[in-house]
C-alpha cells in the first residue's frame, strides 16, 4: 500500500491564468482537472490516502465526502511536496503527483507501481520515449533529453521513501525546479555530464548513479509506456488537447 500527495499549488507563471487562477481547478468538459486525478487514485487499490497540498476553501468544498485530506499550499513545489509527506508517517511509500495531468489512467498508475515493485529504491521517477509520446500524441511539444539509450520527457508522478527523501529536500531541489530545464539539470550533475549530454553519451542508468551520489539515495528510472503520465497541461495547446482527449467516446 502507498499513501498519495496531489500537489495542487498555485502557480503565478501559469500560462492558464486566463482561464483559471489555479490550474487544479481548470475546467476540462464539465468537470475540474483534479477530479481526474482523483478518480484514479480512488479506483487505485494500492492507494491508501490521499491528500491534496493546494487552496483550502475551494478544494475542501470539492472533495466533501471523500476520504481525501487538503492542507495549505505555498509558493514552493519543494515546500508542498514536503509538507504532504510530512502529513503522513514515514512507514509507506507516498505516490507525489502534479495536478495537471487529467489524461492519467487506472492502467498506466498501476504500470509504474507494479515496475517499482521489482527493483528496492528510494526514488522512483518514470520515463517516457519520445516514439511512444509521437504515437499516442503526435505534434504534442514537449521537453525531451537525448541519452545513449534513446531520447526521453520525464513524467509528472514520483514514488519515494519519505524516511530517506525528507532528509535530503534541500538537495533535491534543483532537480525538482529544473526537471525541465535539461542543461540546468545537467550542470547540477556536472560538467562532465553537461558534456556527454550535449553529445547524447549519457545513459540512464549513469544518470541514476550520479544522482545516487549526490544525494546519498537509491533513484531508478521507470520505463513507462504510458504517455499520458508525461502529459500535463502547461498551455493552452495542451489544454485544447485535454478537451479533446477526455471528451472523446473511447476515453
Amino acid at each position: 500500500m502507498v499513501n498519495a500527495v496531489i500537489l495542487a499549488g498555485d502557480n503565478d507563471d501559469s500560462k492558464l491564468k486566463d482561464f483559471s487562477p489555479n490550474k487544479a481547478l481548470l475546467e476540462i468538459n464539465g468537470k475540474y482537472m483534479i477530479e481526474y486525478i482523483l478518480e484514479v487514485l480512488e479506483e487505485t487499490e494500492e492507494v491508501e490516502k490521499v491528500v491534496i497540498v493546494g487552496p483550502e476553501e475551494f478544494l475542501n468544498k470539492l472533495v466533501k465526502g471523500k476520504l481525501v485530506e487538503v492542507i495549505p499550499c505555498v509558493n514552493s513545489i519543494v515546500e508542498n511536496a514536503t509538507n504532504g509527506m510530512n502529513y503522513f508517517d514515514d512507514d509507506k511509500m507516498i505516490l507525489i503527483l502534479s495536478c495537471d495531468i487529467p489524461m492519467i489512467t487506472y492502467e498506466a498508475i498501476q504500470d509504474f507501481l507494479k515496475q517499482t515493485e521489482k527493483v528496492s529504491a528510494d526514488f522512483y521517477y518514470p520515463i517516457i520515449s519520445k516514439k511512444v509520446n509521437d504515437k499516442k500524441y503526435p505534434g504534442v511539444k514537449r521537453t525531451y533529453v537525448k541519452l545513449k539509450d534513446g531520447t526521453f520527457t520525464g513524467g509528472n508522478i514520483i514514488l519515494v521513501n519519505p524516511a530517506r527523501v525528507k532528509k535530503i529536500v534541500h538537495k533535491t531541489k534543483e532537480f525538482l525546479e529544473n526537471r525541465k530545464n535539461p542543461l540546468k539539470l545537467a550542470s547540477v550533475l556536472g560538467w562532465r555530464f553537461v558534456i556527454k549530454f550535449v553529445f547524447g553519451k549519457l545513459t540512464v542508468e549513469e544518470l541514476e548513479n550520479r544522482v545516487g551520489e549526490i544525494l546519498g539515495i537509491k533513484p531508478l528510472a521507470i520505463f513507462s509506456d504510458f504517455p499520458e503520465i508525461g502529459t500535463d497541461v502547461d498551455k493552452p495547446s495542451d489544454f485544447s488537447l485535454a478537451r479533446k482527449i477526455l471528451g472523446s467516446k473511447n476515453y
